[in-house]
């Protein structure tokens, strides 16, 4: 076992670090990509995703942007868990920046390999030392003054190269799977558009089309062809219902994306007494997932019976021959769903405006035909998640053994 020595954080700096930028609305909507809280929550490596963006001079951006090999961490957050998390900027694709609530660090390339740190924040030691920092009582948050002081492992770059090169090989096996997923995921979507928007279904040739509805299909409501359950929770302070729980608990924070089409698992688990005590229903396989907060989006399918919290409206298809379309339907349909959110704290979708929106359902042939293609894409895509998270879970045993020396490589 290698015993390695310890400096503080801040002698491996290229530069002094740095808060991100704050500007008034009117800033916003255009220019160059911002990194937001939202970003840094749901990827590690922080590249060429979608985000919003933000007008920026290019002295701007010259003093606030971001470089690949940047380490960006949660400044503030409103769950202590956000406090400090770690993300490393990776194959940046455009001018980028990234807003007040996260810190930049710049490592020295001479002294630091970007990567081998990251993988030590993420490792228990590091997460320790981001722990004994974070303060604050409604918003926790960590300070540069204390993250600099942070005693991190001062190793021989070409080692750090070596540990780096063992972790990446799980990365990157991780994230050709996610590539994967998307481009089967676009496939279904775009599909959908063909058939169902353009209206450009198998046999549309021969099909009337009467008020922009082809003959065979049906003028319906949300509430005419699903069913829509809310969620609830027990009460926390009651340890048991928590406590060797076999029910999976689903809340907004296990959704990484838009695109999250087969949640899997969560590890957040309930019993079946927790469960009696909530207003949450036991959710059959294949529920349709909708969050009710619009700022999360919509997402499909999980695999086995689940319950969900409040966060969410869930769907069940009154004929599942239509399971599919509706879910394609409503990713695509989401700025306008969006656009009924209400609320003040939070923009919330109610459930009773929900369950009024229009929707016209196709032919049971054509929806058929859909769902044999899209249920093919689900499969495929559980398949590649769960391998990703079997090598997730390899990566994360190894992970701790290599960032004490335990391992020496």
């Amino acid at each position: 076992m290698s015993v390695w020595a310890f400096a503080p954080f801040e002698t491996l700096y290229a530069e002094p670090s740095r808060n991100g930028v704050y500007k008034s609305s009117e800033h916003h909507g255009n220019g160059a990509k911002i990194v937001n809280m939202g970003e840094l929550f749901a990827h590690e490596f922080i590249g060429a995703q979608e985000m919003s963006r933000l007008a920026m001079t290019s002295a701007e951006l010259e003093k606030s942007g971001l470089l690949d090999g940047d380490l960006l961490f949660g400044r503030r957050s409103l769950v202590e868990t956000g406090a400090g998390k770690c993300s490393l900027v990776d194959q940046i694709s455009e001018p980028t920046t990234f807003e007040s609530s996260i810190i930049r660090v710049r490592l020295d390339p001479e002294e630091a390999e970007p990567r081998f740190y990251y993988y030590w924040f993420r490792a228990p030691a590091g997460r320790g030392s981001i722990r004994a920092i974070v303060s604050g009582t409604n918003v926790k948050g960590i300070r540069s003054s204390d993250l600099k002081n942070v005693q991190v492992p001062v190793i021989e770059k070409e080692a750090q190269c070596r540990i780096v090169g063992l972790l990446r090989a799980y990365d990157d096996l991780i994230e050709n799977n996610r590539r994967r997923i998307h481009l089967l995921e676009q496939s279904a979507r775009l599909l959908y558009r063909e058939w169902f928007v353009h209206l450009r279904f198998p046999g549309h040739e021969h099909v009337r089309v009467v008020d922009g509805v082809p003959e065979g299909w049906e003028r319906k409501t949300m509430a005419d062809v699903a069913e829509t359950v809310g969620g609830g929770t027990p009460s926390t302070s009651v340890a048991s219902y928590w406590d060797d729980g076999t029910v999976t608990w689903f809340t907004p924070s296990d959704l990484t994306g838009n695109d999250c089409l087969a949640l899997l698992d969560s590890e957040k688990k309930i019993t079946e007494e927790g469960l009696k005590h909530s207003s949450a229903k036991m959710l059959p396989p294949e529920t349709i997932l909708m969050s009710s907060r619009a700022s999360i989006g919509f997402f499909g399918m999980h695999d086995k019976p689940a319950c969900t919290n409040q966060g969410f409206i869930s769907l069940i298809p009154r004929d599942e021959r239509f399971r599919y379309f509706l879910l394609y339907h409503l990713m695509h349909r989401k700025e306008e769903i969006v656009s009924h959110a209400g609320g003040t704290t939070y923009k919330e979708i109610n459930k009773s405006t929900f369950r009024a929106l229009p929707i016209v359902l196709p032919g049971v042939t054509i929806a058929a035909e859909f769902a044999e293609f899209a249920g093919d894409v689900m499969q495929q895509v559980r398949v590649l998640k769960r391998q990703s998270a079997k090598l997730c879970e390899a990566r994360d045993l190894l992970l701790p053994r290599l960032m004490n020396g335990e391992i020496t490589v």
